[in-house]
């Protein structure tokens, strides 16, 4: 049995602190992405008792994922895991992923990309996994310990035993770079949905409805009418703050308030679904993980038109914080899409926002 993630004592910072490579719209997000320092291991962070653990996600032509099981004798022997190991002293979390992918599949790792590090206290012992996808490779892998290896598409992950650490990396795998939040409805119930129209056209994947301002029966019938949008554009769509009628509607999951999500003692919704939440600080991020939230989105990073007065996590902080949580996270607040990139290597999962995807509305 896995233990509750523990945000306080486990490393700040996670190895994926990597400078963009193409311009963003904030010169504050991409001054912190250039600016932060390289990886340490887990030892030198004086940080012992964490073990740092690297992990790759390998894809093949078709897009599924590779994943090994943990041979008998082994701490969850039977479980499936993506391949990787420990970093050793000295050794940064590259070297030690290209070193046991090698030993492990018979592979030659080229370029990695970092994309999510998970701080996991299990009963035995705590750990660090710090994930990167695998860009390319020369090789056929194969189990060179007699493990069993299988290629899964994303959404057959969540079908298979695996450990608690890695299961927000498939939740991670499974979310898109951008989350769109919609603004509250106004009088005018053809031109929201035009907006809505018009994002999904854009390409957006995850949508959530937040429409606080209206009356129950209003709501049923806008939440119908952008779910049939949802559905037809292949998005996945959750529904803010109402549980019990994201459930009735079918939608894909509900996003809660940091209100609401510290009143919360479990998850309000099936595993089958999403549950995710706004956080602004470390303690919601802390109760956030107890209650099972699968993501959670984190401001605000800088200032927004909307509330230009309220106070602001700024680079630093989000990045700690960010690194801290076992469960992907979302950059919200003042970003635009072109801060995606500065906002992955500050350890975001993608940018979540209204403005920088209903900037007419």
């Amino acid at each position: 049995m896995g233990g509750l993630p523990d945000l306080n004592p486990l490393p700040v910072g996670t190895g994926r602190h990597e400078a963009p490579d193409e311009g963003c719209a904030s010169h504050d997000l991409c001054d912190f992405a250039e600016r932060q320092p390289k990886p340490l291991s887990c030892p030198e962070r004086g940080l012992s008792d964490v073990i740092h653990v690297v992990a790759g996600i390998l894809s093949d032509a078709a897009g599924r994922v590779l994943v090994a099981q943990r041979p008998l004798g082994k701490h969850l022997a039977g479980s499936w895991e993506f391949p990787g190991g420990k970093v050793d002293p000295g050794e940064t979390p590259q070297a030690a992923l290209r070193r046991e992918l090698h030993e492990e599949l018979g592979v030659d790792v080229g370029a990695l990309e970092p994309m999510i590090g998970v701080p996991w206290r299990y009963a035995q012992k705590s750990i660090f996994l710090d994930v990167y996808r695998v860009l390319d490779y020369a090789g056929e892998p194969h189990g060179r310990e007699t493990q069993a290896l299988r290629w899964c598409r994303a959404e057959e992950l969540r079908a298979l035993d695996m450990p608690p650490a890695d299961r927000p990396v498939v939740a991670a795998l499974r979310l898109p770079p951008y989350y769109a939040i919609t603004p509250d409805p106004d009088d005018d119930e053809a031109a929201f949905l035009a907006h809505i129209d018009r994002a999904l056209a854009g390409g957006i994947q995850l949508l959530q409805l937040r429409a606080k301002s209206l009356a129950q029966a209003r709501l049923r019938t806008l939440a119908s009418e952008v779910q049939e949008r949802a559905r037809r554009a292949g998005a996945q769509l959750l529904l803010n703050g109402d549980a019990a009628l994201a459930t009735e509607f079918g939608f894909d999951g509900v996003h809660v308030p940091a209100s609401v999500l510290l009143q919360l003692h479990q998850r309000p919704v099936r595993l089958d679904r999403w549950f995710a939440a706004s956080c602004h600080d470390a303690r919601e991020l802390a109760h956030a993980a107890k209650v099972g939230v699968d993501f959670a989105v984190l401001g605000p990073v800088q200032a927004t038109s909307t509330h230009p007065n309220a106070p602001v996590l700024g680079r630093q902080r989000f990045s700690e914080l960010a690194a801290q949580a076992p469960f992907p996270v979302y950059a919200l607040g003042g970003l635009a899409r072109s801060d995606l990139a500065a906002a992955v290597a500050a350890g975001a999962q993608g940018i979540a926002g209204i403005s920088a995807f209903f900037a007419a509305a």
